[in-house]
């Protein structure tokens, strides 16, 4: 008798590790990307059989991507959004409001890449959804989900930011919460965009940030350790690095297919929907300045954009010799291995000042 209470008691054990957010983000990684091995495959013969010509290639870009992507198939982020809503779905706890609006912002983003991508494919354009109408969708949806956030704490911290260097300073930004976070989420979510330019250049930088925010939000939402290292304790925000896993699961599985050369792109439907979910999070955890140094990669690609517009139209004159600056140091003589392997270790780097900030007072 005693031997079976023994048993149950060691099996009622056993299933208490589902409680623990280390191990459900444990089990999304791995589920995430067993699905994407399994189904990737399936999803890129389809793509590329519906897409015929693939992705657009930009005529004025170097002259190496017409000749050796040229016919590749887009729309790769159905891929890792699929593998990462299904590890996150079976992995986190789904009464938790958080989970749902990382989720919304997440799958609203991936519904505006989508259209984008397939407008690009359809016409045979690089040039997609009108910029416009697009950043109008973006904006409702990240505002719709920055309002539920400070539905989920008490004012005024809940419409409050908090700085990495001087932790018991914040900013109480009122009702402007709102305005500022959308656009938080909003130029996350184009700042990666602008940066999936080359095989394999965006997924890494992503993954590196999401296993920075997992770290951030399992220390955020856990009382103990964020009073410990002295930074704002947010109930619930926890659960989002299940979520953060699942996609650096299916991440991993995208790389398998898009190292180069790439079978599949990520497309808008993967860099505009992963950039959102980053920056959702960095809301939720209030860490948006943080997110500004673990995504400095991100933020130099945006910054290179707008200074070569703002330049061209005021001088006539371009700062670089093509934008976003990945395309300027192909020009200068870099191949593509070269920039983006570059590029990851000033991410790695970037993340790691990031997570310093933690700890610094």
């Amino acid at each position: 008798m005693f031997y079976f209470l023994g048993e149950f008691a060691d099996q009622v054990s056993a299933l208490n590790v589902f409680r623990y957010i280390t191990f459900r983000t444990g089990g999304a990684i791995m589920t995430a990307l067993l699905f994407v091995f399994l189904f990737g495959p399936k999803i890129i013969a389809s793509l590329r059989l519906r897409q015929g010509h693939g992705q657009p290639i930009r005529e004025d870009g170097p002259a190496g991507h017409l000749l050796t992507k040229k016919g590749t198939p887009t729309m790769g982020g159905l891929m890792i959004l699929s593998g990462a809503l299904v590890a996150a779905l079976l992995w986190s706890d789904l009464s938790n409001p958080y989970v749902w609006i990382v989720i919304g912002v997440t799958v609203g983003f991936g519904a505006i890449g989508f259209y984008d991508d397939y407008l690009k494919v359809t016409k045979s354009s690089h040039k997609g959804f009108g910029g416009k109408a697009r950043l109008g969708l973006e904006f409702l949806i990240a505002g719709l989900a920055a309002y539920a956030v400070t539905t989920l704490d008490n004012a005024p911290f809940s419409t409050s930011i908090g700085f990495p260097f001087l932790k018991d300073l914040t900013l109480n930004f009122g009702i402007m919460f709102i305005p500022f976070a959308a656009f938080v989420m909003v130029g996350a979510g184009n700042a990666v965009n602008l940066t999936d330019g080359l095989d394999g250049l965006a997924i890494v930088p992503v993954m590196i940030a999401c296993a920075s925010f997992a770290l951030i939000a399992y220390l955020t939402g856990n009382a103990v350790f964020a009073n410990y290292l002295q930074i704002h304790h947010v109930a619930g925000t926890g659960e989002l690095a299940v979520i953060a896993g699942a996609v650096i699961g299916a991440g991993l599985g995208f790389l398998w297919f898009n190292a180069p050369p790439a079978a599949i792109f990520m497309g808008d439907t993967g860099s505009l929907a992963l950039g959102g979910m980053i920056g959702a999070i960095a809301v939720a955890t209030k860490h948006e300045i943080v997110l500004a140094i673990i995504g400095g990669l991100f933020v130099l690609e945006a910054v290179s954009v707008i200074v070569q517009v703002v330049s061209f139209k005021l001088t006539g004159k371009r700062v670089f010799r093509m934008a976003p600056i990945h395309h300027h140091f192909e020009y200068l003589g870099w191949t593509e291995s070269q920039v983006v392997i570059r590029f990851w270790i000033i991410a790695v780097v970037l993340a790691l000042v990031g997570l310093a900030t933690l700890k610094l007072r």
